[in-house]
C-alpha cells in the first residue's frame, strides 16, 4: 500500500491485526492539542487497507474540528474496522479492537460509528477503559444518534433562518438520504414541526421502519433520484461521498446540511457548490451531537448528564448561524469560516505537549 500525504499531518496511526479473531483495523490520532483524542469506529467493508486508511486520516481530522468546535476538550481520532459487520463482527473481534485501542493509554477514547452499536461498546469496555457511548446501566450515553439528530435538527433550522429569515421549517422539504440511527429521527424532527421529507435508503428494512414511524413521508428508489429531487434541503445523513462533482451540476436545493461525515467526495466541491449558488453547512460543525453525548459521557466518569449534553447539542445551531454569517461577511465560504473557526480555538488553547495517555480509565 502507498502512504498518503494527510498521514504526515497525524500525531499517530496505529494499524492493528489479530489473527484469532480476523481483526484488521486502522486508528488515526489527529490532534491532542485539546485533550484526548476522541471519535467512533466504523466498521466498513472498505475495498482494501488503502481505503480504510483514507477514511480513518479524513475523519480523525474532522474530529478535531468537530470537537473544537463544540467546545470539548478533546482533539480528533477515528477508528474504523475492515469487514462486513453483519459476518465479520464478533465477540473476540470486538475485544481484540479494544485491547488495540487500551495499548494507546487513553490518548484515543473511542464510540459508536456506522456500524457499530451501544451493545458493541459495551463489549469493547469490557477491556478497553476509554470507551464511551456505553449502556445507561454502565453510566454511558446510549445511542448518541439521538443527539446527533438533534445538533442536526437545530442546524436545518439555523440555515434556514440565515436563508429564509425564519428557523422555522414549517411547509419546507427537506430531502434525507439514509434513514438509519441519524436519518430516522431527523425525519421525525422535521415532520413535527411541520415539515415535508422525501428519504431514501439502502436498506428496505429502514425504509420499513420510517414508514411505520412516519406514513408522512415520502420515499424513492435511490440516492440518484434522490438528487434530482426539488427541495429545500438537502440532507445526506448516510456514507460519505455522495456531493460529487457529477452530483454538484444536478442539485435542486439551496442548500446542503446533513448528518454525514465527509458529504463531499472533494474538498475543492465546496467552491463548485458556492459557485452554483448552494449553501454548503461543514458536516463536522453540523454533526457535532453524537460525539457532545459521549463526551459528557467521559466527562462524568460515570454519570451522564442527558439534559447538559442535549443544550449543548441545541447549540450547534447557534454556532452554524454565526458561522453562516461570518462567512457571508468575510466573502468566504461556511466550510473555510468554520475550519478558520475551529483553527482559532485551537490556537487559543493553553500550551501542552501531545497528549501522553490517561492512566486514570473510565470504569
Amino acid at each position: 500500500m502507498s502512504l498518503p500525504p494527510a498521514l504526515l499531518e497525524h500525531e499517530q496511526v496505529v494499524v492493528g491485526h489479530d489473527a484469532a479473531s480476523g481483526l484488521r483495523a486502522v486508528v488515526a490520532i489527529h490532534s491532542t492539542a485539546l485533550g484526548p483524542a476522541l471519535g467512533g469506529t466504523r466498521f466498513v467493508a472498505y475495498a482494501d487497507l488503502d481505503a480504510a486508511l483514507d477514511d480513518a486520516l479524513a475523519l480523525a481530522r474532522a474530529m478535531t474540528y468537530k470537537n473544537a468546535l463544540a467546545g470539548l476538550p478533546h482533539g480528533g481520532g477515528k477508528g474504523v474496522i475492515l469487514g462486513d459487520p453483519a459476518r465479520d463482527k464478533s465477540p473476540q473481534l470486538l475485544q481484540a479492537y479494544g485491547r488495540l485501542v487500551a495499548s494507546l493509554g487513553g490518548r484515543y477514547v473511542t464510540a459508536c460509528d456506522v456500524g457499530t452499536y451501544v451493545a458493541d461498546m459495551d463489549v469493547v469496555a469490557a477491556v478497553n477503559p476509554w470507551t464511551t457511548g456505553r449502556s445507561p446501566q454502565f453510566g454511558g450515553a446510549g445511542d448518541s444518534g439521538d443527539l446527533t439528530a438533534v445538533g442536526v435538527h437545530h442546524a436545518l433550522r439555523a440555515v434556514a433562518e440565515h436563508l429564509w429569515g425564519t428557523p422555522s421549517l414549517a411547509g419546507r422539504r427537506v430531502a434525507i438520504e439514509g434513514v438509519g440511527k441519524v436519518g430516522r429521527r431527523l425525519a421525525g424532527h422535521v415532520l413535527d414541526e411541520g415539515g415535508r421529507v422525501v428519504v431514501t435508503d439502502v436498506s428496505a428494512a429502514a425504509l420499513e421502519r420510517l414508514q411505520a414511524e412516519h406514513p408522512g413521508a415520502e420515499v424513492v428508489a435511490s440516492t440518484d433520484e434522490l438528487l434530482d429531487q426539488e427541495a429545500d434541503i438537502l440532507s445526506p445523513c448516510a456514507l460519505g461521498g455522495t456531493i460529487t462533482a457529477e452530483a454538484v451540476g444536478r442539485l435542486r436545493v439551496p442548500a446542503v446540511c446533513g448528518g454525514a461525515n465527509n458529504q463531499l467526495a472533494e474538498h475543492s466541491l465546496v467552491d463548485a457548490l458556492a459557485a452554483r449558488g448552494v449553501l454548503y453547512a461543514p458536516d463536522f460543525l453540523v454533526n457535532a451531537g453524537g460525539v457532545i453525548a459521549v463526551g459528557a459521557e467521559y466527562a462524568g466518569r460515570g454519570t451522564y448528564d442527558d439534559g447538559a449534553a442535549r443544550e449543548r447539542a441545541r447549540a450547534i445551531g447557534t454556532t452554524l448561524l454565526d458561522v453562516l454569517r461570518r462567512a457571508e461577511a468575510g466573502g468566504t465560504t461556511p466550510l473555510a469560516a468554520a475550519e478558520a473557526l475551529a483553527e482559532e480555538r485551537i490556537a487559543a488553547a493553553e500550551p501542552r505537549p501531545p497528549f501522553t495517555g490517561d492512566r486514570r480509565g473510565l470504569l
